[in-house]
């Protein structure tokens, strides 16, 4: 079952002035694709860009591989703010328009300091998670937002996969420096598109059975927060060291081998996600503590994996968790948006989601330079253990409510 069938169950036509039927939310689906593309697929190259701006050993690889990821989590919360007074449209294509720019000038640097204010301002005008759920979240509700949102994750994994393999494909022909270039295209084109879908407006409230307007949502944020962050944290920190590892524990293993591996994880989401919904759309904190779980028993097994097959599947394992997780934080998501401004809900929800990645690098590279290529997943494994046995007892509440209804 492909992520694409998460729209075609309940996203209808839309049936008043300001909703979203099933192929606008596809078009936004699409934007996001082509926005997340160069995004992600071209700072794997930062250590072939670099030695052309002065900087032949790209000693900076590493800090400027996230200096977008920091600029995006300070600007979110202002974005989101900003969307739910002036409109979330008009602040949707501003983040195209935002990462259109900054490519430009990326592509067009000639110098480390141009080129790391280009990076800088793409994380700060980009932020285009924020901007495209808040969008969503201001025209759809419940199980067709988190349907929605899974279907953004989706269109993200997608490029995660496809971008760095466009890249490199292009790289005899177009050196990953330039195609900052070509790719400001991309945005300004998702920019025109969106430009067609209608402003949103909030779904219809709906009364209660005494005729009372039903009240907004009263599901904390601080817990979804806390696994954003944590599942950010445990899923990503394995990122960056990776190639280094099955290299080390795969002798002669070749770029092609590797690259797949990397993939694994991400293409699960993509075959998984649209059933995962179906089966844990009604129990999330059970998918969440699950999810946790099988990201952590994943990360153990990079720690101990030393064939190919093994290492096969501890890479599937951790994809079934981040499916998990990923859609079930997304069924919270949903829960938590409702009656409140999504531009700001979802722009704090990119802030703390940011701040999980950049952990993740920081306690990486910190935990590979003292303990060696096998040490962040460690440290992951720790991190999604802890977040798994809180999410358990969250769960444990409703579940003895459903046994004693019985």
């Amino acid at each position: 079952m492909s992520v694409e069938t998460l729209t075609q169950r309940s996203e209808q036509p839309a049936d008043r002035p300001g909703g979203l039927g099933r192929r606008q939310v596809h078009a936004v689906a699409a934007c996001y694709f082509v926005a997340s593309f160069a995004a992600l697929g071209l700072p794997p190259y930062l250590t072939a860009i670099l030695p052309g701006l002065g900087d032949p050993q790209a000693r900076g690889a590493g800090v400027l591989y996230i200096v977008p990821t920091v600029f995006s989590a300070l600007g979110a919360p202002l974005w989101g703010r900003l969307a739910d007074r002036y409109g979330r449209k008009r602040l949707l294509l501003r983040a195209q328009l935002g990462l259109t720019v900054s490519f430009l000038l990326a592509g067009a640097a000639d110098s480390l300091p141009a080129f790391t204010l280009a990076l800088v301002l793409q994380g700060f005008l980009g932020g285009t998670f924020a901007a495209t759920n808040g969008y969503l979240a201001a025209a759809l509700d419940g199980p067709r937002l988190s349907r929605a949102l899974t279907l953004m994750q989706g269109s993200a994994r997608a490029a995660l996969v496809a971008a760095p393999i466009l890249v490199g494909a292009l790289s005899p022909w177009i050196g990953p420096h330039r195609q900052y270039l070509v790719m400001a295209v991309l945005p300004l084109a998702a920019a025109l598109f969106l430009s067609l879908l209608p402003e949103p407006e909030r779904p219809p409230t709906e009364a209660t059975a005494d005729g009372r307007p039903e009240q907004g949502s009263t599901a904390p944020l601080l817990p979804l927060y806390l696994f954003e962050f944590v599942f950010v944290f445990a899923t990503v920190i394995s990122f960056p060291y990776l190639i280094a590892l099955a290299e080390q524990r795969l002798p002669g293993v070749d770029g092609t081998t590797t690259g797949v591996l990397f993939a694994l994880p991400h293409l699960c989401y993509l075959v998984f996600a649209a059933r995962t919904h179906t089966l844990f759309n009604s129990r999330p904190h059970a998918g969440i503590a699950l999810g946790f779980g099988l990201v952590a028993l994943g990360l153990a097994g990079h720690a101990v994996a030393h064939s190919l097959p093994v290492f096969v599947a501890v890479r599937l394992l951790l994809g079934a968790g981040l499916t998990l997780g990923l859609v079930c934080l997304a069924v919270l998501a949903a829960g938590a948006a409702k009656g409140r401004p999504p531009g700001r809900m979802f722009g704090t929800l990119e802030l703390v989601s940011k701040g999980g990645a950049v952990a993740a690098g920081a306690v990486a590279a910190l935990a590979n330079g003292r303990f060696g290529a096998a040490a962040p997943v460690v440290a992951g494994t720790a991190a999604a253990l802890l977040a798994a046995v809180a999410a358990t007892a969250l769960t444990l509440p409703s579940l003895r409510q459903r046994w004693s209804r019985r």
